[in-house]
């Protein structure tokens, strides 16, 4: 079987891409019109080959998609027009109640199941999500990511995992940096903790590279557990303590790169996901490419060479 090849949607959100001067400027722009933004996306995708998408934060996400085009079904034939698809659509923290707080379980799943519901509407079945981030180093009182906090995070899981589960969604966990789910053991720790039938994995090649990792060795561990990985190159291993407020997003930037050109061993990592139920889409995730048309396009040459 040939893979579909998907990225996720903040591969445009770059300003140069849009001929504007910040990021804030961008999401101002799409929020005021939602059909342009979705329009240019949809036309540079068809450019670079690329079929399947990954919705996002705001403006790629999932409100932005019905302001443009009044419904689900509306969204999804735009796209067929286009030869394109939804793969997955991805939870960012900021989007969602926070998983820390307790009472926050019945807005957690309800957020969730909104979601999946827009998913099946869409004919996709993978909705990705993440663990709370950890504190910056050496805050008191300390945080640690224990055998008591990753059962919280997996209690929380499965219900999240069954309410999907009837919508014919998969909920599976991205391995983002500075996250609770980065190093490799956090990673086999909640693996552990959670059913397979209910919770799946969405390893990252340069998160868990920059967590000093081994995305090959993840990747075939969890083999069986995998619906969807995101393909993205590392430069090196992040080899500070970053602070984690708004800004540790943008502070991990600057040691990731394009496929190609960093330390993750594609070769390797293409055929441990050849192994995995999520062996059909390849989703290059490149954050804010300047020119995402030429990086889409190198990318995948990338994954077609490893995957010979």
């Amino acid at each position: 079987m040939t893979p579909r090849f998907a990225t996720d949607i903040i591969t445009f959100y770059h300003p140069d891409f849009w001929g504007l001067e910040s990021a804030d400027a961008v999401r101002d722009w799409a929020s005021a019109n939602p059909e342009g933004f979705w329009e240019r996306v949809m036309d540079a995708l068809a450019e670079a080959g690329v079929t399947g998408i990954e919705l996002t934060f705001a403006p790629g996400d999932v409100d932005s998609a019905l302001r443009a085009f009044g419904s689900a079904p509306a969204f999804r034939r735009a796209l067929d027009a286009r030869g394109l698809a939804v793969v997955s659509a991805f939870i960012a923290g900021s989007d969602c109640p926070d998983w820390r707080d307790a009472g926050n379980l019945p807005a957690i799943v309800a957020d969730a199941e909104r979601r999946a519901a827009f998913l099946a509407d869409m004919g996709a079945e993978l909705l990705v999500a993440g663990l709370p981030m950890r504190t910056t180093f050496g805050t008191r009182p300390p945080f640690f990511v224990d055998a008591a906090y990753m059962t919280r995070m997996a209690d929380i899981a499965h219900v999240v995992g069954e309410a999907v589960a009837r919508h014919g969604v998969k909920l599976a966990f991205h391995t983002e940096s500075n996250s609770t789910l980065w190093y490799e053991r956090d990673i086999d720790l909640f693996m552990a903790l959670t059913d397979p039938r209910y919770v799946w994995l969405c390893p990252d090649s340069c998160h868990i590279a920059l967590g000093g990792g081994d995305p090959v060795a993840v990747v075939r561990r969890h083999a069986q557990r995998i619906a969807l990985a995101h393909w993205k190159d590392a430069v090196k291993p992040i080899d500070v303590h970053l602070t984690i407020d708004e800004t540790v997003f943008a502070r991990q930037q600057p040691y990731m790169t394009e496929l190609g050109t960093g330390i993750v061993d594609w070769q390797g990592w293409a055929d441990a996901m050849s192994r995995t139920p999520g062996a059909g889409t390849i989703l290059i995730e490149l954050d804010e490419a300047p020119d995402p048309v030429a990086a889409l396009r190198a990318g995948t040459a990338v994954a077609r060479e490893a995957g010979t």
